[in-house]
């Protein structure tokens, strides 16, 4: 039996990753399997697997996504790497679905030229502040700020999603990521 949101015409392949984005919120991306994506879109069970080969391609186009989303968001950001860092821990809260595919290279085909060319983009996109960072005495190094401002981001997220950080940092992400993350800035 299917239900109202199941697939009865148009794009499938949009109805199955967004069934896919709903299933891993529910089970996570490791529980997610390929018959439960066609019974949540209200496919045939040969559908997911007609369109994505089997469990690592949906993957891979989940977290392919996934990075031009986060691409878009550290965008709107407009080269301010506190903002940069703020939107990426806001991506990783409230698309936490993508999050948790997009790092995840044992789940999905991380050698996939299209999931290369967007984390390239997303990374573009989050070293575009890295020139504002004041680099003190230490000679500019692009390359290695920009790993720093990602590691710290992206730790920061991981912390707050695993509920892994003390009580004092509050109820807000974004503000919680803020005063951590301007500690890059100044």
């Amino acid at each position: 039996m299917t239900d109202s949101r199941s697939y009865h015409h148009g794009d499938l392949r949009r109805a199955l990753l967004a069934a896919a984005l709903e299933a891993v919120e529910e089970v996570g991306p490791v529980a997610l399997s390929l018959r439960d994506l066609a019974r949540r879109a209200g496919v045939s069970h040969a559908a997911p697997a007609h369109h994505f080969g089997d469990k690592a391609g949906l993957l891979t186009a989940l977290a392919t996504q996934g990075f031009d989303l986060l691409t878009q968001t550290l965008t709107e950001a407009d080269g301010d790497l506190l903002e940069a860092g703020v939107a990426y821990v806001d991506f990783a809260v409230t698309r936490r679905a993508y999050f948790e595919v997009m790092f995840r290279p044992e789940l999905h085909r991380a050698d996939d030229a299209e999931l290369i060319a967007a984390q390239g983009r997303a990374g573009a996109a989050l070293r575009a502040g890295v020139a504002t960072l004041p680099t003190g005495d230490a000679p500019a190094d692009p390359g290695r700020d920009a790993l720093a401002a990602w590691s710290i981001a992206h730790g920061f997220a991981t912390l707050w999603l695993a509920g892994a950080l003390p009580d004092r940092v509050g109820d807000n992400p974004r503000e919680a990521a803020r005063t951590v993350l301007r500690r890059l800035t100044t």
